[in-house]
């Protein structure tokens, strides 16, 4: 695997790098380093392809709403507040022409902390929201949608 650069500008430390590699694009497969994830991709029917295998936004949208959740309990955990096990977060990633030319993302993250006063869930997920890498990654390029569901 081609070494990561051990610190940028943006991190104090790296604490975890990984790599994957994609053949063929959209239409072709992706594979991390180390085998654990090795998929058959296929562009969306709505894209033009067959829709047959995984496609990049729904990797994207599954890593999203994983991330989102170890946000919330973290967040939650140094809060004293118990998260419960039926908690869950959906992504939902759309992909489409920008008015500047290109392609873009939208991100709509739903959701759902059954048992929690809405105050303090709706207060938790921004909380979440403000640590969570995937967010920081996004934020003034993509608009994400936050709904306490």
């Amino acid at each position: 695997m081609p070494r990561f650069k051990e610190c940028s500008p943006m991190l104090a430390k790296t604490i975890y790098t990984t790599a994957a590699t994609a053949t063929g694009g959209r239409d072709g497969r992706a594979r991390t380093a180390d085998g654990t994830l090795n998929i058959w991709l296929d562009m969306p029917a709505e894209l033009g392809g067959k829709g047959h295998g995984n496609n990049p936004e729904q990797l994207f949208a599954a890593g999203y709403s994983a991330c989102f959740l170890s946000a919330m309990k973290t967040v939650a955990a140094a809060q004293k507040i118990a998260v419960p096990a039926t908690t869950t977060v959906t992504a939902t990633v759309g992909i489409g022409p920008r008015a500047a030319g290109g392609f873009g993302l939208s991100v709509a993250l739903s959701v759902e902390i059954p048992g929690l006063d809405r105050t303090q869930a709706q207060a938790l997920i921004e909380a979440a929201h403000a640590v969570c890498p995937y967010s920081n990654a996004l934020r003034s390029n993509v608009d994400v949608v936050l709904t306490l569901a």
